[in-house]
């Protein structure tokens, strides 16, 4: 088929893209932007427009959109008025899951790692959320076992509910993208409980204040319990977390903190469906992290900058743990948070917490909020962060102008273009 993607520059429609592009279907896309993302898939093929235009829509088959497309859109008026059957991204999961035994890994938190962690040890196919660095990419085809995929799903906009199953693993079920369930707190954990439901094999984390209550069948990971003798190394210059696993002996994962062996932790119980305990123990050593995930961009003897994609307070605060240890062992002399607060809904939502998140930074940076499409509020965050001193800036250029953030460890935190704007800067 002739396939078009509105949005394609996007994490989740990006890796979609590439799977349909690799069963051999026609894949264009366009998007608001050229990024680094867009350029990758021209690379691999596949025909990126930019910007979004009605004349980008011909004569495809199928066109797909992500979450963040409007009806307004003109190429989506233009596919409607041509009567190409056009879809949301969640109801083209079936398309590419539908015969596929899924490793479903979703949660507020830590499912992009918990996912790339699994295809390490599965060695299968995977669509994350994310790009890993052992894939180089957020999508990956396994030939000895395209039958089985790892597929980080979506809770953001209910399309986890069409991930096909077979095994469920949920990371935690802390409310997070209330809007789209209304703010309507049964809705959503009722969307947890049947996501749960329809898989055949479930693993959870049970100490999470909801999945605790799950009365379905499931293999029930107690972190304070059952992770044990967990000790931090650097390795070969990396980041690495030993833990004991139950009565299971001893993994090492990438990464530092409790969440990176709470993440892995899951990842190793799902596992252990399709393989035996000292396959997984080996294979995974081949995770080596996913981009944006406690990314170091740039390394030097008296600087580190690091690029985390944390944008909730819980994500924050324990990312920042390991940003403080990691600064420590590396005899790094101070740590400075960057924080591009993501969406205008989520930063009033969660505003206590985050003015408790950044406690342990020697400096705090604050940039403009990224809107994604939201109505501005304004926000007097010199006021409301005041217990840091914040520094308010434009853009990260403008923070290194404003400060010194060329010695200690500097961390971006953030869900929009900061990921760019710190990559720039290494230039």
């Amino acid at each position: 088929m002739k396939i078009h993607f509105i949005g394609i520059g996007g994490i989740g429609l990006s890796a979609l893209a590439r799977f349909f592009s690799h069963c051999g279907h026609e894949v264009s896309g366009s998007d608001i932007a050229n990024t680094s993302l867009t350029q990758k898939l021209q690379k691999e093929g596949m025909k990126v427009s930019v910007p979004h235009s009605k004349n980008n829509i011909t004569d495809q088959d199928l066109v797909i959109y992500s979450a963040v497309i409007k009806p307004t859109n003109e190429e989506f008026q233009e596919a409607k008025e041509r009567g190409i059957l056009t879809i949301p991204r969640r109801e083209a999961l079936s398309y590419i899951l539908g015969d596929k035994k899924v490793y479903s890994v979703c949660g507020a938190h830590g499912k992009s790692t918990t996912t790339a962690i699994l295809a390490s040890i599965l060695k299968s196919s995977a669509l994350i959320g994310a790009e890993s660095k052992e894939f180089g990419s957020n999508a990956y085809f396994s030939l000895a076992k395209n039958n089985i995929i790892a597929f980080e799903a979506d809770e953001s906009d209910g399309s986890f509910l069409n991930s096909n199953p077979y095994c469920a693993i949920v990371t935690n079920a802390e409310p997070e993208h209330m809007e789209y369930y209304k703010y309507d707190y049964e809705n959503f954990y009722q969307s947890y409980h049947k996501f749960l439901q329809t898989a055949k094999i479930r693993v959870i984390n049970a100490e999470d204040p909801y999945l605790c209550t799950v009365l379905l069948d499931c293999v029930k990971l107690f972190p304070s319990k059952d992770i044990a003798n967990m000790r931090y190394e650097v390795v070969d210059g990396e980041p690495a977390t030993f833990f004991n696993l139950k009565d299971l002996g001893e993994f090492r994962v990438w990464g530092f903190g409790y969440h990176i062996a709470l993440d892995a932790s899951l990842a190793i119980l799902a596992a252990l469906h399709e393989m035996d305990i000292e396959t997984i123990r080996e294979n995974i050593k081949n995770f080596k992290g996913i981009k944006k995930r406690f990314d170091v961009v740039k390394k030097e003897s008296n600087f580190t900058l690091i690029d985390d994609y944390a944008h909730h307070p819980t994500e924050i605060e324990a990312t920042l743990k390991s940003a403080l240890l990691y600064a420590k062992l590396n005899n790094l002399s101070s740590v400075t948070a960057i924080w591009q607060p993501h969406k205008f809904s989520r930063t009033i939502d969660n505003l206590d917490r985050f003015v408790e998140c950044f406690s342990g930074v020697d400096k705090l940076v604050i940039l403009p909020v990224w809107s994604a499409g939201e109505k501005e509020v304004e926000l007097d965050f010199k006021k409301l962060f005041a217990r840091y001193n914040p520094i308010i800036c434009s853009d990260f250029k403008a923070a290194k102008k404003l400060t010194e953030l060329e010695k200690g460890l500097v961390i971006g935190f953030g869900a929009g273009d900061i990921t760019y704007q710190l990559r720039e800067s290494c230039h």
